[in-house]
């Protein structure tokens, strides 16, 4: 058995065009990866918002283990009840008691004698006050812990500062701290002190050809008028925005953290 453990993290998918690139390139990324187990952010791939039971198991089918969600993970009550049975899919586990679905579980990772516990957590800066996820996070950590040392943990946050925070925070408890929500690649991949792999963004899978998958021209009449546009998600310049992780299984701590763009961004028009 190997000493470590490659994880594949997508970031969050948006509408149509990031399932579609998804679908066109994820096997290929996981193959060329080597990734051992998939987590994906799906709270948007209902068009624009939310998810649902059809794409969800698409989801599985093209290579995901589990798939995570955020303040959008209710935003179509038809998956509510689908939400209740499924363990391996998430949601922010520090909403209040009584939410639909599940915020953590451990899952066996397939074809070696590992687990592996996967937590997704909301922030609350800027985003709705639900319960504090730093004494949340304290709390399951102590549950995972009874069976694994590997813990991937999803943070949907809004403020930069909140994410770099609840990562020093967990430093040393957990594998990877991966932020989602704000949709942007952050470019500060990296390995905290005590061994936790961290990035502020791993960024969105969808079409970049927007302002963070929606369309340009509705969102800039948003920004202009100070008046409701109704959202349409946009189309056009996709890309898979994730991050590529390896965890030593023996410790749990992060031996390496790379994002992965494909394709990456044109940086020059030479």
């Amino acid at each position: 058995m190997s000493d470590q453990l490659n994880v594949l993290f997508i970031g969050d998918i948006v509408a149509d065009p990031g399932l579609s690139i998804v679908q066109t390139f994820l096997p290929s990324l996981i193959k060329k990866h080597s990734a051992d187990f998939v987590i994906i952010n799906g709270e948007n791939s209902h068009e624009g918002m939310g998810i649902n039971e059809d794409i969800v198991k698409q989801l599985y089918r093209l290579g995901a283990h589990v798939i995570t969600g955020g303040n959008h993970s209710f935003a179509k009550w038809k998956i509510y009840q689908y939400m209740r049975n499924d363990k391996n899919l998430l949601r922010p586990m520090n909403y209040p008691s009584g939410a639909h679905g599940y915020g953590y579980g451990v899952y066996e990772v397939p074809g070696k004698k590992l687990k592996i516990g996967v937590v997704n957590m909301q922030g609350r800066t800027f985003m709705q006050p639900i319960d504090d996820p730093f004494r949340t996070a304290d709390w399951v950590i102590d549950r995972i812990k009874e069976e694994t040392d590997l813990i991937f943990v999803d943070f949907h946050a809004e403020a930069t500062a909140e994410k770099q925070a609840f990562g020093w925070y967990l430093d040393g408890r957990v594998s990877v701290v991966a932020g989602t929500h704000t949709h942007t690649p952050t470019n500060d991949a990296r390995i905290l002190p005590q061994g936790t792999g961290y990035i502020t963004d791993v960024g969105m899978t969808g079409a970049f050809n927007s302002v963070i998958g929606m369309d340009r021209d509705t969102s800039i009449k948003r920004f202009i008028l100070q008046t409701p546009h109704k959202y349409s998600s946009a189309t056009g310049d996709n890309r898979i925005c994730g991050v590529l992780t390896k965890i030593n299984v023996s410790n749990g701590k992060c031996s390496y953290i790379e994002p992965v763009i494909y394709p990456e961004f044109k940086t020059s028009n030479e």
